[in-house]
């Protein structure tokens, strides 16, 4: 099914590099991966004041929820063709336009000190230097790296080892990488739309799915679920496109703008990111009787082994970017792991 609003969207295609004209100013549109309330949300509703108030109106930024304006893939397409300004892509869908972004969806490359991957990820000046280099390639400009929180499992019982994921159907967003991952711990991926998992689950097509906690519980998957288990296997790490040529296009002030949001920003979706996920578990815990179980040391080496082939996949899929982007990752990570 096509939305009717997306027609609209790409007949504006022509104003890439600007935002659309409306009736007192100039007007943003960005798009969302996730619902109302959602970390992206949250971000796009802080971003959008940040604009507007600096611009003193000039500028309105306008924030359509998932859905509204189709599929992950439909909201990367309009955005190469300038009928948005800003959307969210995530690595798990964006990957097969962008295959070394397809890095943040690799296992257990993260420290399990989630301040030093926010540093890292949102900091590292030639990580983010090499990543944006492969988004303009495919017709994109990179804005913002947004880690949302840890990714758990969910299924109907407790996942400790990768025996437990034997013949598991498991959903997973479209990434190759994804799809190899948990074929690694003998499980069966199966890919499909973020709005569809919930029947899925409930009508037994899948077994289980992974996201962060703030969307289990926003998208009620744990009403159909018996066990939540913690691996801090990965993080779910979503980006800020703009549109191609866009913020190139705007005036020395309007991009210092862009560039100093952008790092009040980081900080602030740290934080509320944490808040976030800390209220929604215990929204679950409050509504339910799903088992939650955290992974020790142990328990995660086993994944943790069963992962690392999937690397030498990545950069064989990425090439020599992508090879440097995972160097530089590692090597980032361990420094500042050392440092604490």
């Amino acid at each position: 099914m096509r939305f009717p609003c997306v027609t609209l969207l790409l007949l504006l295609a022509a104003l890439a590099g600007c935002g659309e004209r409306g009736e007192s100013g100039e007007v943003w549109r960005f798009a969302l991966e996730e619902v109302e309330g959602s970390v992206q949300w949250t971000y796009a509703q802080q971003f959008k004041s940040m604009v507007e108030s600096r611009t003193d109106g000039e500028i309105t930024v306008r924030i359509h929820p998932y859905g509204s304006l189709g599929t992950s893939a439909d909201l990367t397409q309009q955005l190469r063709q300038g009928a948005l300004q800003f959307a969210f892509a995530s690595p798990g869908h964006l990957g097969s336009v962008v295959p070394e972004v397809q890095l943040l969806t690799l296992h257990f490359i993260l420290s399990d000190d989630n301040r030093v991957n926010h540093d890292v990820l949102t900091g590292n000046e030639r990580f983010n230097q090499l990543l944006d280099e492969a988004y303009r390639e495919r017709g994109l400009t990179l804005y913002s790296i947004v880690p949302e929180g840890w990714m758990v499992w969910t299924a109907g019982k407790p996942l400790r080892t990768p025996a437990d994921f034997d013949g598991v159907k498991i959903r997973t967003m479209v990434s190759p990488l994804l799809l190899s991952s948990y074929k690694a711990y003998g499980a069966k991926p199966s890919p499909m739309p973020y709005g569809e998992v919930y029947g899925a689950l409930q009508m037994d097509m899948i077994d289980a799915q992974v996201n962060p906690v703030f969307a289990i519980q926003e998208m009620s998957f744990h009403e159909v679920q018996d066990a939540m288990t913690r691996a801090r296997h990965a993080q779910f790490i979503a980006t800020v496109a703009s549109a191609p040529g866009f913020i190139d296009g705007l005036s020395g002030e309007r991009r210092a703008m862009l560039d100093e949001i952008r790092g009040e920003l980081a900080g602030f979706i740290f934080e509320k990111q944490r808040e976030l996920n800390d209220q929604r578990l215990a929204m679950i815990e409050d509504s339910s009787d799903i088992e939650i179980v955290e992974l020790g040391d142990s328990e995660r080496a086993a994944f943790r082994e069963r992962s690392l082939p999937v690397r030498d996949e990545y950069v064989e899929l990425a090439g020599e970017r992508g090879r440097k982007l995972l160097d530089t990752l590692l090597q980032a990570i361990e420094q500042a792991d050392g440092a604490d």
